[in-house]
C-alpha cells in the first residue's frame, strides 16, 4: 500500500472479527441502535459506514500524497452522475465481500437482505451520468488523482410508475433516508454571485479593473463521497455542492412578524440544488437550469484553484496543476467563469489568462442532434451574469478576429462560429463557448467523432483540425458484470483467470472455450438462472409472468423518437398480426422487455410509452399468442434495476438511426453480459460489430450517408407505407383504434410516422423485420447462438471504461495512470 495516514488499524481491519466488531460498533456508538430493535435499514448503515471508514482512509492517504508531489489532478465536471448502490461496489473493490458475508452471517445476517436496502442516489438521468460515473471508478482503478464535481440534488430526476397505462412521475427522495457515503464539509464552501451590474475601477498599479455587484450570493456547500478502485489504493472524490443562502434568517423581518420573508431567501437559494433537470420549457425553467450550472461549475473552479494554492500553485500555472473536462455542455459556462476569476480576481492579464483557460480545458461532446447543443437567450444569461456576458463578448471578438483571419471574406463562416447566435433572437451558444476555451474536444465513437467534424462542428474542425480527437466510451466491468452477474464473473474466472476485472482484455481466453460442449452448457446455465432471477422480479412488480424460456429481446434506454422504440413495437404488431392470421404461423417464443424515462414534457415519448403498455394489455390478454409473445415495460429502469436486466437480455435493441447515436453504453454492457445486439451501424455499434465480428452481430438498417441521401431526396414515408402490406396493415390498426379501443390515442403517432418520420422508422422497417427473422433462426440452433454469445463477451476488451479513461489520460489530460495489472 502506498502512503496512509497514520491511524488507528483496527477501523480498517479487513479480517471477519474485525470487520464484526466495527460493524457493531456502528451500530451502537453511531446509530445509537440496541441489535434487538434494529432494523435491516439500520444494519445497512452501519455496514456502510464500516466500509466507509476503510475507503475514507485511503481517501485521505491520497490527498496527503497528491499535496506532497504537486501532481497534476483530473476534474471531470458534470451536471449529474449516476453512481448506483455504492455498499457492494466497495465490497467488491476493497476485496472484502466474503469477509463480510461472514462477519454478518455470524451475527444471523445475510449480506444480501441489507445490500438490497440500499437506495442508489438520484443524481443522474441515463447514459451521460452513468458514464461519469463509470469513469470516476476507472480513475480510482487506474491510479489517477482526481474529483468529479457536480450538484447534491436533494430529489432526483423522478421515480416513474405506470397507472392506467400511463407514465406517472413522482419525487425520487433518495436522501429521506439518510445518506451514510457522503461526508458533509460545511468549512468547504464557496459564494456563488447572481445578478446585479458591473463596475470599473482602478486598482493601486494603475490598471483597469471590472467589479461584480451582484443581486444576491448563494452559497455551495461541499458534500463529498469516495469512490474507491478496483484492487487499488486510490480514491477519487465525487465533491458536490448544495446550494444555502447566504444568510438563512431575517431577524429583522421576524421581529416584524413577516415569518414568511424571514426564511424566504434560505428557500429560494436551496430551490438551486432541489432538482435534476428542472423542467425547462419556461423562462423559470430555464434560469433555474442556466443557475445550476453555473453554480456547480463556480464552486468547482474556486475549489480547485484553493487546493492548487494549498498544494503551492500560483493562479498562473493552475493549468499545471489541473485538468479539467467538461461533460457535455452543461458545465461550458466554466471557461468564462475561469477567465474572470483569473482576470478580475488574480489581476493576470487577458492574453496569458486565455492561454491557462484553454490550457486548463477540455471537452466531450456527446451528440449530433443541433437541437441538444445547449444555448441560452442573451437576456436571460445577462440578467443572471452579467459580468460573464461581458467576457463572452470578449472572447467572441478575439476569436472572430482569428476566424477572419483564416477565413477571409467569409462571412457566412464567421456568422455560424460566432459564440453568439444572431440569427434571429440572440443566444449564447454554450457548445462554441466550450470549443473556443478548450484545447480538445472529442467525441465518443469513432463514427460520432467523424460525424461530429462533419456536421454540428464542422466550422471548429475546419479552423481548429487539430483539436479534434475520438475517445469511444466504455463501461466498467466491475458494476456491470462482476456485481450485476455473479454466475457469469464466476465462470469468467474459471476461465479466463481472476484478473479480468481490471484487464478485460483477459477474456479473449473464452475463444479457446466455444468448442466444450460442456463449457457452452455451463454458459446456458448461467444465462437461464439470470432470465430466472429476472422473471421473478417482473412478476413481483408488474404481475405478468414471463417464461424463462423464451427468448428475452430487450431495450432498455431513455425514451426518444431517435432511440426509436416505436420501430421495436412495430415489429412486434407484426407479429401479433401474422399469428391473428394464422395461428399456426412459425414465431420464435419472445419476451419483448422494454425500460427507461420519458422527460415529463416530452410528448411523443409519453405516447411511445402508452403504445407499450397498450400493446402489453392486447398481446398478454390474447389466447391465440399465448406463450409465444410476451410484452413487458419494467419501470423505474435505473442502475439497480440494469443488474437484473443486462444479465437476463438475450437480444440487444440498439436500433436509432445511423447518425444519430453519440455512442451508447447500454450497448457495451448487454454485448459485456452475453447478449447478441440487433442495430444499425449508429454509434459505438460499428466498433462493437467490428471488435465481435459481423457474423456475431444482426446489422439492418441505412448507413449514415443513405439516411442523408434519402432525406436530401425528399423523403416520403407515405410511400412506403403504401408499397409494403406489412406496413400498412400495422398502421392501420394503430390508426383504426385496435389499440385501446379510442382510434384517436395513437393518432398523433401514426400521422408523424407517415408525414414526416423524422428518423425514418419506416424506411428501415422492411430491413428491421429480416434481421429480426434471422434473430430467430439462430435461436432455434442453441449451440451457434451460445458461441456466438461467448465470442461477444470474450471481444468486448476495448470497451472498459478502463481503456477509455487510460486514453484520456495520455492524449487529453497528460497524466499518468499506473500500468494494467500494476
Amino acid at each position: 500500500m502506498k502512503s496512509q495516514p497514520t491511524s488507528n488499524p483496527i477501523r480498517v481491519g479487513t479480517g471477519v472479527d474485525e470487520l464484526r466488531q466495527a460493524f457493531l460498533d456502528n451500530l451502537t456508538c453511531a446509530l445509537g441502535r440496541l441489535r434487538t430493535f434494529s432494523s435491516t435499514h439500520d444494519y445497512y448503515l452501519a455496514l456502510a459506514l464500516t466500509v466507509r471508514d476503510h475507503v475514507v482512509f485511503r481517501a485521505v492517504g491520497n490527498v496527503e500524497e497528491g499535496m506532497a508531489k504537486g501532481i497534476r489532478r483530473v476534474a471531470y465536471l458534470s451536471a449529474e452522475f449516476l453512481p448506483g448502490p455504492h455498499l457492494a461496489n466497495h465490497l467488491l473493490n476493497l476485496g472484502i465481500t466474503e469477509a463480510a458475508r461472514e462477519a454478518l452471517g455470524g451475527l444471523g445476517i445475510d449480506l444480501d437482505v441489507v445490500l438490497a436496502a440500499e437506495v442508489e442516489p438520484g443524481l443522474g438521468n441515463g447514459g451521460l451520468g452513468r458514464l461519469a460515473s463509470c469513469y470516476l471508478d476507472s480513475l480510482a482503478t487506474v491510479g489517477v488523482q482526481s474529483i468529479g464535481y457536480g450538484i447534491r440534488y436533494e430529489f432526483g430526476i423522478f421515480q416513474q410508475s405506470i397507472r392506467d397505462g400511463w407514465q406517472v412521475e413522482s419525487a425520487d427522495k433518495w436522501l429521506q433516508g439518510g445518506n451514510p457515503w457522503e461526508i458533509h464539509r460545511p468549512g468547504v464552501a464557496r459564494e456563488v454571485k447572481f445578478g446585479g451590474h458591473t463596475e470599473t475601477w482602478v486598482d493601486d498599479c494603475g490598471r483597469s479593473r471590472v467589479r461584480w455587484v451582484p443581486a444576491f450570493v448563494i452559497r455551495g456547500e461541499a458534500y463529498d463521497t469516495p469512490i474507491s478502485g478496483y484492487e487499488s489504493d486510490i480514491c477519487t472524490l465525487m465533491r458536490l455542492w448544495k446550494a444555502e443562502a447566504g444568510e438563512s434568517f431575517d431577524f429583522e423581518a421576524f421581529n416584524h412578524g413577516d415569518y414568511y420573508r424571514a426564511v424566504e431567501q434560505k428557500v429560494d437559494s436551496e430551490n438551486l440544488s432541489k432538482v435534476l433537470y428542472p423542467n425547462d420549457e419556461l423562462h423559470r425553467g430555464k434560469e433555474l437550469r442556466l443557475k445550476q450550472q453555473f453554480f456547480f461549475t463556480s464552486c468547482a473552479l474556486q475549489d480547485m484553484l484553493r487546493v492548487h494554492q494549498m498544494s503551492g500553485g500560483t493562479p498562473d500555472n493552475f493549468h499545471e496543476g489541473w485538468a479539467v473536462q467538461l461533460n457535455d455542455t452543461h458545465p461550458a459556462v466554466a471557461v468564462a467563469e475561469l477567465m474572470r476569476l483569473l482576470v478580475d480576481e488574480q489581476a493576470i492579464g487577458w492574453t496569458r489568462a486565455w492561454e491557462i483557460t484553454c490550457k486548463t480545458f477540455s471537452y466531450t461532446n456527446h451528440t449530433l442532434l443541433p437541437e441538444a447543443l445547449e444555448k441560452w437567450p442573451v437576456a436571460i444569461f445577462g440578467g443572471l451574469l452579467p459580468r460573464h456576458l461581458e467576457m463572452i463578448y470578449e472572447i467572441n471578438s478575439r476569436f472572430l478576429d482569428e476566424v477572419r483571419r483564416t477565413f477571409p471574406g467569409d462571412g457566412d463562416k464567421v456568422a455560424r462560429l460566432s459564440l453568439i447566435d444572431e440569427s434571429g433572437p440572440r443566444y449564447v451558444r454554450m457548445a462554441h463557448l466550450a470549443c473556443a476555451g478548450s484545447h480538445t474536444i472529442n467525441g465518443v465513437a469513432a463514427l460520432h467523432s467523424d460525424l461530429l467534424q462533419q456536421t454540428v462542428l464542422a466550422d471548429f474542425a475546419a479552423l481548429w483540425p487539430e483539436k479534434f480527437t475520438n475517445v469511444t466510451n466504455g463501461v466498467t466491468p466491475r458494476r456491470f458484470v462482476a456485481l450485476a452477474n455473479p454466475g457469469l464473473a464466476g465462470l469468467l474466472a474459471r476461465h479466463a483467470g481472476k484478473d479480468w476485472p481490471g484487464n478485460l482484455d483477459e477474456l479473449l481466453a473464452l475463444e479457446a472455450c466455444v468448442k466444450d460442449a460442456g463449457f457452452r452448457h455451463e454458459w446456458r446455465e448461467v444465462k437461464l438462472a439470470n432470465k430466472r432471477r429476472l422473471a421473478a422480479v417482473i412478476a413481483s412488480r408488474t404481475g405478468i409472468e414471463v417464461s424463462p424460456d423464451s427468448l428475452f429481446d430487450v431495450q432498455v434506454k431513455r425514451i426518444h423518437e431517435y432511440k426509436r422504440q416505436h420501430l421495436n413495437l412495430l415489429h412486434i404488431l407484426s407479429l401479433y398480426l401474422a399469428i391473428k392470421r394464422d395461428p399456426k404461423a412459425p414465431v420464435v417464443p419472445r419476451t419483448f422487455i422494454f425500460g427507461g424515462k420519458a422527460a415529463p414534457g416530452y410528448f411523443m415519448a409519453k405516447r411511445i410509452i402508452r403504445l407499450v403498455t397498450a400493446i402489453t394489455a392486447l398481446v398478454n390478454e390474447d389466447r391465440d399468442v399465448a406463450g409465444r409473445i410476451t410484452v413487458v415495460f419494467f419501470p423505474n429502469f435505473n442502475v439497480g434495476n440494469a443488474h437484473y436486466v443486462y444479465p437476463a437480455a438475450e437480444l440487444s435493441e440498439q436500433i436509432s438511426l445511423a447518425g444519430t447515436e453519440a455512442s451508447g453504453t447500454g450497448n457495451m454492457k448487454m454485448s459485456l453480459n452475453g447478449a447478441l445486439t440487433i442495430g444499425t451501424l449508429d454509434g459505438a455499434n460499428v466498433e462493437i460489430r467490428e471488435a465481435v465480428g459481423e457474423e456475431n452481430f444482426f446489422l439492418f438498417g441505412l448507413t449514415t450517408p443513405e439516411v442523408a441521401a434519402r432525406k436530401s431526396g425528399g423523403y416520403r414515408p407515405r410511400d412506403l407505407y403504401e408499397a409494403d402490406p406489412v406496413l400498412r396493415e400495422v398502421i392501420n390498426f394503430l390508426a383504426n383504434g385496435g389499440l385501446g379501443g379510442d382510434p384517436e390515442l395513437f393518432r398523433p403517432l401514426v400521422y408523424n410516422l407517415l408525414d414526416s418520420d423524422p428518423y425514418l422508422a419506416l424506411a428501415d422497417f422492411r430491413s428491421y423485420l429480416e434481421a429480426q427473422r434471422r434473430v430467430g433462426e439462430l435461436w432455434s440452433d442453441p449451440d451457434a447462438w451460445t458461441t456466438c454469445s461467448v465470442l461477444n463477451v470474450a471481444r468486448m476488451g476495448r470497451f472498459s471504461s478502463d481503456r477509455a479513461v487510460r486514453e484520456y489520460c495520455q492524449r487529453i489530460w497528460k497524466v499518468n495512470a499506473k500500468p494494467v495489472n500494476a
